[in-house]
């Protein structure tokens, strides 16, 4: 038998669910991170004495930086689902870039959005 080249309609079609149920949760997520940045969350200090609010002024820089690169991983990662639905709809959805055969199913199915094989990605980092 012939080697697979590609995942059938219906296993695209499974993928596909995966991808929209975990893009629908990182989207909340993301939407979660940029409502704490713009203090559209209603967490701030205005009500507190002078005294934690400087000691939280320094405390809360940091928050923000670390809540800006939380922000801008998950938007990678939504970016990253977004491309692989579009790989879906072309059909090329689950071949490696680097060696052109099917990943795995069970690692799309924990990343979704991988466009390497672990072999491709381990021999990537040599």
């Amino acid at each position: 038998m012939a080697e697979k080249t590609r995942y059938s309609d219906a296993e695209l079609e499974e993928f596909k669910e995966i991808i929209l149920e975990k893009l629908k949760l990182a989207q909340r997520d993301y939407d979660l991170l940029k409502a704490s940045l713009t203090g559209s969350d209603e967490n701030s200090t205005d009500d507190t004495s002078p005294t934690y609010k400087v000691l939280e002024e320094g405390a809360n820089t940091l928050s923000k930086e670390e809540t800006t690169r939380l922000a801008q991983r998950q938007l990678k990662f939504i970016n990253g689902l977004k491309a692989a639905l579009v790989r879906i709809e072309n059909k090329t959805y689950g071949i490696c870039r680097e060696t052109g055969k099917l990943i795995p199913a069970e690692r799309l199915r924990a990343v979704p959005h991988a466009t390497l094989s672990i072999e491709a990605k381990q021999s990537g980092k040599k």
